[in-house]
């Protein structure tokens, strides 16, 4: 399939003429053909029209159709075969195997979603019928449901090109939700986003539903994403990315004469808790588990494990020795962006040349462009709680280990970190005495906490949070991945007293959608 360089507004492809932007190829350093046109403020105000017009049809189709259009993405997705494997490998340094391994994941999401929508509950229907009689009183007859909040500003992620881009998961829950998107390209990876954009396009064509339904726009700097988030007829924004980029936004979203909603997530350092009945079992399995987490993508994963807390002793030594041996036998691999590998390099050096951290390990150092080389850094307790700028997080595969002379200690530094979206803990029976006492400070802090594992790895399914407090998104209610992903693009509407022939189909005393719904109080199932 032949790559793109247009913008997509609706059904129409439109040449940009605000500037270019080329993706390099992570592995060489080298710019890839072809060229991409910037996109125009007339381009967004097309964009936000189409998809303003397209809204209140769009949010209103069955939910049939909105289910067959999400599953005729994820097989247009399918279809792109090598193709889009091959531009993404080339343009992230990501090899087949997990690119292929996103793949699946970005067309699980979409087919999650289609499920989701045929299901219905995420409507939310609760119905208190009237009660002319009731004294002394008589009770009004109200119907809730959740609609869709509007039209959608995504913007791609650089870390996930494919399940947090262009038909990734926030573009997947909007539009089950009922929302138009309008994608603004990533500039790491614009021929895998082309690829995945014209299937989309087709699919919103081939399901008849209006063309507003999607755009994807190309930015050569920063002015096309401020404007979207600016635009009155954007309604919410979904981001994955850096805290100060995040932050850029929700704060565009605050000064608007109408706020709105920003679901980004952004920094995490993903702790773990390491307790001495795990380490004294299985340090040395404990450290090659590690070593291999952080190492994973070359560290550039949200939930990469960047701490470690442990109290200090024989055990942890048997650890560090063990992640260390297998962090010097790990190649430095391709990162994403010469960005993101500059900015890499400088947070390991500053991490090394702070007082009162040591040197660990460094990984295998490899020839080539943009390679990140992992880290493993120590300090004390002490040091740590007395240095906030240990705190900060370097994104990719740097780790630092924090020595604690006790539990307390332990304790005193969980309470002290910002918002994480994971907190693990490796623990034995005979932790679990010492380890309740921490889940309380877990909770308050993190979207996941898990048990002898690390979170690198995001399983798609219905009890998944990827959220958590600020920073680690916008909105700790909320999470990006898992089906409660929908609620964010949601908002519940009462209807009182309204006829019934002019209420919507899923509040009609009849129930032709065949939903569950709550009646009076109590859960109406339909077999």
């Amino acid at each position: 399939m032949q790559i793109l360089t247009d913008s997509i507004i609706g059904q129409r492809n439109v040449p940009g003429t605000n500037g270019t932007l080329r993706a390099v190829d992570a592995a060489s350093g080298v710019a890839l053909e072809p060229a991409f046109g910037g996109a125009t403020l007339a381009d967004v105000d097309a964009a936000c029209g189409l998809a303003a017009q397209a809204f209140d049809l769009y949010r209103e189709t069955s939910l049939d159709v909105r289910a067959r259009f999400l599953e005729a993405i994820a097989q247009n997705i399918l279809d792109l075969g090598d193709t889009l494997i091959e531009r993404c490998m080339a343009e992230t340094g990501l090899p087949r195997a997990r690119l292929e391994g996103e793949r699946g994941r970005t067309v699980g999401q979409l087919r999650m979603f289609a499920q989701v929508v045929r299901d219905g509950d995420w409507l939310g229907v609760r119905i208190d019928p009237a009660q002319p009689e009731r004294k002394p009183l008589p009770r009004v007859d109200l119907r809730l449901r959740n609609i869709a909040l509007g039209p959608v500003v995504v913007f791609g992620a650089s870390n996930f090109p494919l399940a947090f881009s262009v038909a990734g998961g926030d573009t997947a829950s909007a539009l089950a939700a009922g929302c138009p998107v309008i994608v603004k390209a990533h500039p790491a990876h614009p021929g895998t986003s082309a690829l995945v954009g014209a299937v989309v396009k087709q699919a919103v064509a081939d399901s008849g539903l209006p063309e507003g339904t999607f755009s994807l726009l190309f930015d050569a700097g920063i002015e096309i994403g401020q404007a979207l988030v600016k635009d009155a007829r954007i309604k919410a924004v979904g981001f994955t990315g850096s805290r100060r980029g995040g932050v850029a936004l929700m704060h565009l979203a605050a000064a608007r004469p109408e706020p709105i909603p920003v679901y980004a997530e952004m920094s995490s350092i993903n702790p773990v808790l390491l307790f001495p009945a795990a380490l004294k079992a299985r340090a040395e399995s404990i450290g090659a588990a590690f070593a291999a987490s952080l190492t994973l993508g070359a560290g550039q994963f949200c939930t990469n494990p960047g701490l470690l807390l442990a109290i200090d002793g024989p055990e942890l030594d048997r650890f560090i020795a063990a992640a260390s041996g297998a962090l010097a036998g790990i190649a430095a691999a391709p990162m994403l962006t010469p960005g993101i590998h500059a900015a890499y390099e400088a947070g390991v050096e500053r991490m090394a040349a702070q007082v009162d951290v040591a040197t660990l390990a460094r990984g295998l150092a490899v020839e080539g462009a943009n390679r990140g080389r992992a880290a493993l850094f120590s300090t004390t307790a002490a040091a740590f709680s007395a240095n906030p700028g240990l705190h900060d997080e370097v994104f990719g595969a740097s780790a630092l280990v924090v020595r604690c002379p006790d539990f307390e200690a332990m304790h005193a530094i969980v309470e002290k970190l910002e918002g994480q979206l994971t907190i693990s803990l490796y623990i034995d029976e005979a932790d679990y005495d010492a380890a309740r006492a921490f889940l309380p400070a877990f909770e308050r802090r993190a979207g996941r906490v898990l048990a002898n594992g690390f979170g690198t790895g995001v399983e798609v399914a219905h009890a998944m949070v990827h959220g958590g407090p600020y920073p680690a998104t916008s909105d700790g209610r909320t999470t990006s991945v898992g089906s409660l992903a929908i609620a964010r693009f949601l908002r519940p509407v009462c209807y009182q007293d309204l006829p019934d022939g002019l209420l919507p189909a899923a509040l009609q005393a009849a129930n032709p959608l065949g939903l569950n719904r709550l009646v009076d109080g109590k859960l109406q199932c339909i077999p």
